[in-house]
């Protein structure tokens, strides 16, 4: 049997036949054109670098490497137009033979505005030079390849500017929940420093955390948002999302009244808790840590205010095991009441449990109701809280009973004879 393709079939092929593209007709003016551009790169680019100090004031200011950097962009700018106006069909290598491993210095040196000014001076020379350059049949068509030229690389330049911004903003957010991380666990090392400077972070006092629920899928317009409203109120933001715990970190609050309110309004509903003041931020570690012992402890008080201190919560917080609401309570409130005497500790109690009674006070320590007056008055004074109002009292009853239930600090003199003994 014979082979079909000798009887007429026809034989297969290997794939599509691939057809070169057409190159576009040079013409003799344009090939003229082409050689004198050619000669005149180097020219063109002195001629450039001279007009981008006379013009642009910034581009003197930069340093030697940046300055060296740019004029690197637009030398290749220039060549790389020569290229183009031959093959004006393929400008997908306009961002690396222009650009080449300028972008990441280019991004640092100078704004995306900046780089667009520097576009244009090198636009507006070739301009000039194109009645040099050209015959007067050829001009016309030079300048419109120089302004098409011109669109493509600012096209190519904004194309890096966004991919910079893009990597910027995912370091960035990566460096924040790293940060955020660290100073929840109390870590305080020479790297979190050298992240945080990384970061800008500028603010220097007034640190505080504040913790809440997280909207249930958080998007980036919802943490730009809250970036927005944050910096209103604060010199530096850090957020951080958890799981469905949303973390606020704030440097530099100045009015902290009006800061947590608002933005304890870009949680998810149920409490927000903030954390008491920290000198700096890594010791903000210690108001996370209060923060996040309110907020577990804050269902306990159904009628907290929202947001609410963690310090407000302190009986709720001690009941539900947080040693480091107890200190406190020993610390601020109940030693400072032994140390201020004058019956403070007895009147306040016999107070309390009394129901709050100024009359059965006075008759159960058979002084005057005007002396039980003044001296809760002092416990107010003492302690900042104030036992006439109910909430208060209620912080200051927690207070005497951790601070009796607590080992009385021994005094000098008996270390020291305890000493003696062994």
């Amino acid at each position: 049997m014979g082979s079909p393709y000798a009887q007429g079939m026809p034989a297969p092929t290997t794939g599509p036949a691939k057809r070169k593209p057409a190159q576009p007709k040079v013409t003799p003016e344009k090939s003229e054109t082409l050689k004198r551009l050619r000669a005149n790169v180097g020219q063109l680019s002195t001629t450039t670098l001279r007009q981008l100090e006379k013009s642009l004031p910034w581009y003197g200011r930069l340093s030697s490497d940046e300055r060296s950097a740019l004029g690197m962009v637009a030398q290749n700018g220039i060549a790389a137009f020569v290229t183009w106006y031959e093959r004006p069909s393929s400008p997908s290598w306009i961002l690396t033979d222009v650009f080449g491993t300028a972008p990441t210095e280019l991004t640092r040196s100078i704004s995306l505005q900046k780089a667009l000014q520097l576009i244009r001076i090198v636009v507006e020379v070739v301009e000039e030079q194109v009645p040099v350059i050209a015959h007067e049949a050829d001009q016309p068509s030079l300048r419109e390849a120089v302004l098409r030229y011109s669109r493509e690389v600012a096209f190519a330049a904004a194309d890096v500017y966004a991919r910079a911004a893009e990597s910027r903003g995912s370091w960035d957010t990566r460096l924040e929940a790293l940060i955020v991380d660290a100073i929840l666990r109390g870590e305080n090392t020479d790297a979190l420093r050298s992240r945080i400077a990384a970061l800008g972070w500028k603010a220097q006092e007034r640190f505080t955390v504040m913790v809440g629920n997280s909207p249930s899928e958080p998007s980036a317009s919802y943490v730009s948002e809250l970036r927005r409203i944050a910096g209103r109120y604060a010199e530096d933001a850090l957020v951080g999302i958890q799981g469905d715990r949303l973390i606020l970190i704030l440097g530099g609050v100045q009015d902290r009244e009006t800061a947590y309110l608002k933005l304890s309004e870009m949680f998810a509903p149920g409490p927000v808790v903030y954390g008491p003041e920290a000198s700096s931020l890594l010791e903000a570690s210690s108001s996370a840590q209060s923060a996040f012992a309110g907020l577990t402890a804050a269902r306990a008080w159904p009628a907290a205010p929202r947001p609410v201190a963690a310090d407000d919560l302190l009986p709720e917080r001690v009941i539900s095991g947080d040693d480091a609401a107890r200190r406190s309570l020993v610390k601020n409130i109940y030693r400072p009441l032994v140390a201020a005497s004058n019956g403070l500790v007895e009147t306040l109690g016999t107070y309390l449990e009394l129901g709050h009674s100024l009359e059965a006070t006075a008759r159960e320590l058979f002084v005057h109701a005007n002396t039980v007056r003044y001296r809760l008055k002092r416990v107010c004074d003492v302690t900042g809280w104030d036992p006439l109002l109910p909430r208060e009292a209620f912080v200051l009853q927690a207070a005497l009973v951790v601070g009796r239930l607590a080992a009385p600090p021994r005094a000098a003199t008996e270390r020291h004879s305890s000493r003696n003994q062994v």
